[in-house]
């Protein structure tokens, strides 16, 4: 069977090269630079070798790609007819025999070459004498083993999620995922060419040294020092991880083979079950708040809104603590949750004449904004907190964590106020697809701008009494009080935002249908 699955995986290749002229150009070219970046890569480590930090740099290099190879098959899954199973569920295959031979198909391929001449380098780097060299017979092929088999385990236990349509929605996100990870690889390049950068890996190593595959690496420096038990001791940890991920490959296969879908069952009384989490309020605020949750989950639009704040409200803090910046770039991650607060009503679309039939009262309008309110803060005042004591902590600056918090939730309250405002005045259709390049429908484009602009200067003029009481307390020498920022900060944001969402209230029930119709444009 194994034989027969890398003649198929070769077939697959070379038919897919015969397809078009274009398509085997761009194969060409793409796998000629990939080749020559891996060279790179591998000349550079085994020039590191004899260097003091050659060992982080080689751990380093086994958990990116370790990461890498995880995650790579959520964003390649549907361009990949190789890493969906399910084709071979009518086969008589036993899971055994069909994980080895996929096993060893799946070495076939320009992935697992580059990855192999980057794992080499790594280990040449670290390797001092015979019995490291012993160590990197093993630790190479065990670590591209691994990486292989757990790409492979990750596209088996997601292949019916990935096929569905939260696999269309991952899709969605994966544009945001990939540009985050371009800047933290940015990132990581000018740290590492800032003269310090492999000193700041090298306080990781301790730890990252045990994360497979960079284990399998790392005993190839032990075994070079002499360490040769902890050298034993960290192949052994990475079989025993590559036989768990087989395990787990097994156990997903045999599920896929064996068991039906979920669609293909009838759905009877037993399997219909209406939950509710506790968590929330009772009443239309606590459903309101369910509601916007349960959105964020399945719309992919506001999926993608969400994950854009919450990964870039993290990644610019983490860019200013590496670049030795301002603990104040905390409040962006503040902002950038704020802002989902604004055109509330748009992501409903069409659909908001279901919301708009059941206000009737101040007393609806105001529950129904305060629940979107409610749903934004219980994620952003977690988040806000962890991110700021975070910038503060990496940046040794935890002095300045309880003024940085309170400007952040005030900030995050203001918004949330005018942001109530702007969604009731100032509502705008976002189509389904974007096809008219931007995140509003055709003449809607000023009112968006008009929207999210001019609140958020609202929303930053509201913030200036916090922000002109730090600035005096900092300028009149008066340090020790500081800290009274951060309840006179919570205290101020809340305020706000209750006041905001109090004062739209009315106005939402005196425009209904005005919303109704911005919203459903497009």
């Amino acid at each position: 069977m194994t034989g027969t699955f890398v003649r198929l995986k070769l077939s697959v290749l070379r038919n897919g090269l015969r397809q078009s002229t274009g398509r085997r150009v761009g194969w060409i070219v793409g796998t000629l630079v990939s080749l020559l970046y891996a060279l790179g890569m591998c000349v550079g480590l085994v020039v590191l070798r004899g260097n003091e930090y050659a060992p982080s740099a080689a751990v380093g290099v086994g958990v990116v790609l370790g990461v890498g190879w995880a995650v790579m098959p959520l964003f390649v899954f549907g361009g990949d007819d190789t890493l969906d199973p399910t084709r071979l569920a009518m086969l008589p295959l036993r899971p055994w025999p069909l994980v080895r031979a996929l096993l060893v198909s799946s070495l076939v391929g320009v992935g697992p070459l580059l990855t192999f001449l980057v794992v080499a380098g790594a280990a040449v780097s670290v390797a001092g004498d015979a019995a490291s060299a012993v160590a990197a017979v093993l630790a190479v092929p065990l670590a591209v083993l691994l990486c292989v088999a757990l790409s492979r385990a990750v596209a088996a236990a997601n292949t019916r999620l990935l096929t569905s349509r939260k696999g269309r929605d991952l899709a969605v996100l994966s544009g945001v995922l990939i540009a985050v990870g371009a800047q933290l690889v940015s990132l990581a390049a000018n740290a590492l060419t800032s003269g310090h950068g492999l000193e700041r890996i090298s306080a990781f190593t301790t730890v990252l040294r045990w994360v497979p595959p960079a284990s399998a690496l790392d005993a190839v420096r032990s075994a070079g020092e002499g360490s040769y038990g902890l050298a034993v001791a960290e192949l052994a940890w990475t079989g025993a991880v590559l036989a768990l991920v087989l395990v787990w490959w097994h156990t997903s296969l045999d599920r896929l083979m064996t068991r039906p879908d979920a669609s293909t069952l009838q759905a009877g009384p037993s399997s219909v079950r209406e939950t509710r989490f506790r968590l929330f309020p009772e009443g239309r605020t606590g459903t309101v708040m369910e509601r916007q949750f349960r959105y964020a989950w399945r719309d992919p639009r506001t999926k993608a809104a969400w994950a854009t704040a919450l990964a870039v409200g993290l990644l610019l803090p983490l860019v200013s603590a590496v670049q030795d910046g301002s603990v104040y770039t905390a409040c962006w991650a503040a902002g950038l949750l704020g802002l989902q607060m604004y055109n509330q009503f748009g992501m409903d679309g069409s659909a908001f004449w279901t919301v708009a039939a059941t206000i009737s009262s101040r007393t609806d309008a105001y529950a129904e904004l305060r629940g979107r309110a409610l749903a934004i803060a219980v994620v952003g005042v977690p988040y806000v907190a962890v991110v700021t004591i975070g910038a503060a902590l990496l940046l040794g600056r935890a002095d300045a964590a309880a003024e940085t918090l309170g400007l952040s939730f005030a900030l995050l309250g203001a918004l949330v106020a005018t942001g109530a405002w702007a969604s009731v005045r100032f509502p705008y259709s976002m189509p389904q697809e974007n096809r008219f390049g931007s995140a509003a429908a055709p003449g809607q484009t000023s009112l968006a701008w008009l929207s999210l602009v001019g609140g958020a200067l609202t929303g930053a003029v509201i913030t200036l009494p916090v922000l002109g009481l730090l600035i005096w307390l900092h300028v009149s020498g008066r340090h020790g009080a500081l800290w009274l920022l951060l309840p006179l900060g919570c205290l101020y944001g809340a305020a706000f935002a209750v006041l905001g969402v109090r004062t739209a209230a009315p106005r939402l029930l005196g425009r209904l249908p005005e919303v109704l119709t911005a919203v459903s444009k497009g």
